[in-house]
């Protein structure tokens, strides 16, 4: 590789003690200190002219001995700290040092000579002590402020820079960067502070007065130095924000993790300072003054160090905003780095690129390079042990794909899709010591499904019938949040059979029953409690939002000549406690008289295998096969109270658990919840295909579910030529909302690309479970498909879709065909056929109603011209 290197400076690892935690530990002492270096030099020239002009030799000897004690902290811990500084930034982040020395050189040399004057003048003006005359020496006094004063100015606009670089970023000018957007509130605001803590300051010298008058007057004066600025802080904060560029203002007000919280301190902290002051000021005994002096003390640390903390979590992801990322990597070369991999772009590495035998050491040398700068290893400082403790290697590796999208605060990641695995695996089993075992196909026991009777040359009629969903996914996490409740919709159709069948609905009742076992009371009536709480109905015991039980008639509808039963409340837990996705479900047909007409079985498919844990943690709720513990769920209400700035934990924990519509229902502010979750996903699961879709939905081919199972699962076609990748799929769903004027589309939609498609402009919009891929889209007429490519090209409304769609002769598609994601033939995971009852009854083989020409199934002749669509009379292509 040609030099100079992208990555050009070796990593000082610090494992613990990493993270900035000697960065933290040094500024916040120095600046602490540099502050009171600038305010104690005015206050002790202008304690000095007080005792002048009061004639109190006892005050004038007090203003030496402060003196004293103020040459002591500023130059000598001051001194050490400051060096400090530079020595620990020079080697945990020599990029952006580099970048402070190169750009700002002039302005760091008149602030060494500045700091060189303060040192000489404060030594001439102690040692100087009523040995020359008073004007000189208050010549002198004045000297050490006003450069204490003009140091504070160059180095706040080198500090400001890093936040706010404004203008410099284009013409890389000294005076832009220097007289940045935040310069003069961010001087105003030290300016404020180094007179408040030399009040401060002033109470621990103070205190040591042994004459009892003086002593109460000087702690009055110091609570003035103290309160006073206090005020003036205040408003140069409030300045201070108001003057941040937008980005900034976000992510110090809303994005940053970390800058709320501190923020809060630094506001909470502002009344007990005052307080304190007062109390110091009243007459109190000497001990508790003293004590008091020492809370101040730290009170004052903490109150600098909040502000500081704020300050530098504003810049975030940068070191210095939008030029050098915290990671060292200069904001110009992301894109170079990441086509050419960060091993090969980085100078001390043994490993060049990941191979299977390197993987855990290239993880190692990634995370020293990428990560090290601001987390620690079990230490003090942003601790990676804590923030990762629950992910797998595949919900970390989606994490690190998602940094720098929507949470801002954290930097892209910048490697090649193996270097992100690498670094994910090296986190999880390297450093968490995780062992995750391969993966293999689960299964559950099942009885061998019994077909109904049925006999082609006496039976008077054949019921055709399916579930509304080719699987339906509910939420079993009611006591955190629910998207989804048990609520399977049945269908069905009666066919009296003849040369001219007819579908029935008069006079003749269709009953459903759920397979024995499926009831499980005890389970849902947790879903039923939380059912009426979102409803304010009445819902009784064991039974779905519209009242249906797990048996019962089912609704005839004349008009389409179907029977339904909605919403039955089916969960996939049986009564021995195990998970089995494919309950049975009976439907019978009887007359007037309650005679049996013909009776068929479907499966009422439902499941809770969605795969939330791999990336918020826990573990399966149920037969460590399905189900969301209620680690996952907090996890998932946490997360969102994170980055929403909600409080739904603390609302579910209180016993309001949360309906995810509530606001993802439509309502003009909010995504709706298909958007919201796709398309705040797919910013964590790019490059992913199909596999993404099988990371959250129960299609995973090491589940037990394998809800995609029909013959389109056969033949090779999978969820992307239908939907889409997850980036497209997310980008239909958020260009319908963006024009909806949903500004939140906006975020969500930054950095996603589409893969199927050549540009965003090029996706079109969609409503959920409205607009959907079209069968017709790939097999026009009815006839074989030449190309495998329906993404974009969307039913027009809720009546096309192949779910509500009759052929010529009214029969429902689904009727025939199978439902959706299940088409005959389908292959279930639990045994063959047993999505495939009703073929497999009729006509002894899994294909569609009516394939290989076999017509004879409802009309008992053959037929000679196709009734129902076009190429229905024909072999059927797709044997087993």
């Amino acid at each position: 590789m040609n030099t100079p290197w992208l990555l050009g400076y070796p990593v000082w690892n610090l494992d613990m003690f990493g993270g900035g935690f000697w960065i933290a530990f040094m500024a916040v002492i120095h600046v602490f200190i540099a502050h009171f270096a600038v305010g104690g030099g005015l206050f002790v020239v202008l304690t000095e002219m007080k005792s002048y002009r009061e004639n109190s030799a006892d005050m004038l000897a007090y203003t030496r001995k402060h003196a004293r004690f103020f040459l002591l902290l500023t130059v000598v811990l001051g001194s050490i700290t400051g060096v400090g500084i530079w020595f620990v930034i020079s080697v945990l982040n020599p990029t952006a040092t580099a970048t402070l020395i190169h750009y700002f050189f002039f302005g760091w040399a008149t602030e060494w000579l500045f700091f060189l004057a303060e040192i000489v003048v404060i030594f001439l003006y102690y040692y100087t002590f009523e040995k020359i005359d008073r004007r000189h020496h208050l010549q002198l006094g004045w000297l050490y402020f006003i450069f204490g004063w003009l140091s504070l100015f160059v180095i706040n606009g080198i500090v400001a820079f890093m936040l706010t670089p404004g203008e410099w970023l284009t013409t890389r000018d000294f005076w832009d960067g220097i007289f940045n957007p935040t310069f003069w509130p961010s001087t105003a605001f030290r300016t404020a502070m180094a007179f408040m803590l030399a009040g401060l300051f002033g109470f621990v010298t103070t205190l040591s007065v042994k004459n009892p008058d003086l002593r109460e007057t000087l702690i009055r004066y110091c609570a003035k130095w103290l309160l006073i600025p206090l005020g003036l802080v205040l408003a140069a904060g409030a300045w201070y924000i108001a003057a941040l560029p937008e980005a900034q203002k976000i992510m110090i007000l809303e994005r940053s993790p970390e800058t709320l919280r501190y923020l809060r301190i630094f506001l909470w902290i502002s009344p007990f300072i005052f307080v304190i002051g007062v109390l110091l000021a009243l007459r109190t005994p000497l001990m508790v003054k003293r004590g008091l002096a020492a809370v101040l003390v730290l009170i004052g640390l903490a109150y600098m160090g909040s502000f500081e903390w704020v300050r530098e979590a504003g810049r975030r992801p940068y070191i210095v905003r939008g030029y050098t990322y915290s990671n060292s990597v200069r904001a110009a070369d992301a894109a170079a780095i990441q086509e050419a991999g960060v091993l090969k772009s980085a100078r001390w590495v043994d490993n060049r690129e990941v191979t299977e035998e390197n993987t855990m050491a290239a993880g190692q040398e990634l995370f020293r390079l990428l990560c090290s700068a601001c987390h620690s290893v079990g230490g003090p400082m942003n601790d990676i042990l804590d923030r990762t403790e629950k992910f797998t290697v595949f919900g970390m590796d989606a994490m690190l794909n998602g940094m720098g999208k929507i949470n801002t605060y954290m930097p892209p990641f910048m490697g090649n899709r193996d270097e992100r695995r690498a670094l994910a695996t090296y986190i999880v089993q390297g450093l968490h010591g995780k062992s995750e075992a391969k993966a293999s196909a689960s299964t559950v026991e099942s009885e061998p499904v019994k077909l109904p009777a049925f006999d082609e040359k006496e039976d008077d009629y054949i019921l055709l019938a399916w579930s509304g969903k080719g699987m339906h996914c509910i939420s079993d996490s009611d006591a955190y949040f629910s998207f989804s409740f048990p609520g399977n919709d049945l269908f069905a159709q009666l066919i009296r059979r003849g040369a001219s069948p007819e579908k029935v609905t008069d006079g003749v009742t269709l009953t459903y029953r759920i397979q024995e076992g499926f009831q499980a009371p005890a389970r849902q009536v947790e879903f039923w409690k939380y059912s009426k709480s979102l409803t304010g109905k009445e819902v009784p015991e064991n039974t779905g939002l519209t009242g249906n039980q797990l048996s019962g008639d089912m609704k005839p509808d004349p008009e389409k000549g179907i029977f339904t039963a909605r919403a039955v409340p089916v969960v996939p837990y049986p009564d021995d406690g195990e998970f089995q996705p494919y309950p049975l479900a009976t439907i019978q047909a009887r007359d007037t008289e309650g005679n049996l007409l013909v009776e068929t079985r479907i499966t009422a498919p439902v499941s809770t295998e969605m795969n939330c844990k791999l990336c918020h943690g826990g573990q399966w709720r149920v037969a460590d096969r399905a189900g969301l513990s209620a680690r996952t769920a907090e996890d998932i209400l946490t997360v969102h109270d994170r980055m929403n700035r909600t409080r739904l934990k603390e609302r579910a924990e209180d016993g309001n658990p949360v309906r995810c519509q509530e606001c993802h229902g439509g309502e003009p502010e909010h995504l709706n919840l298909s958007a919201a979750v796709h398309g705040f996903h797919a910013n964590y699961l790019t490059d992913r295909w199909a596999e993404a879709c099988a990371a959250c939905h129960p299609g995973n081919p090491e589940g037990v579910t394998h809800a995609y199972r029909g013959i389109h699962k056969q033949v090779g076609i999978d969820c992307i030529s239908c939907h889409g990748a997850l980036e497209d799929l997310a980008l239909s769903l958020l260009t319908a909302e963006k024009a909806a004027g949903k500004a939140s589309a906006d975020r969500l939609m930054a950095h996603l690309k589409p893969r199927v498609v050549e540009s965003v402009d090029k996706v079109k919009p969609r409503q959920p479970w409205i607009n959907q891929p079209d069968c017709l889209n790939c097999h026009i007429d009815f006839q074989m498909p030449e190309v495998i490519e329906t993404f974009n090209n969307w039913t027009p409304s809720e009546a096309a879709l192949y779910r509500n769609r009759t052929g010529d002769a009214g029969v429902m598609c689904a009727g025939c065909h199978g439902i959706t994601h299940a088409l005959y033939p389908a292959t279930n995971p639990l045994d063959e056929d047993r999505d495939n009852i009703p073929p497999m009854q009729y006509q002894g083989a899994p294909y569609p109603m009516g394939a290989d020409k076999n017509c004879k199934v409802c009309h008992t002749v053959d037929m000679e011209f196709e009734m129902h669509h076009p190429n229905s009379l024909r072999m059927f292509r797709n044997t087993r």
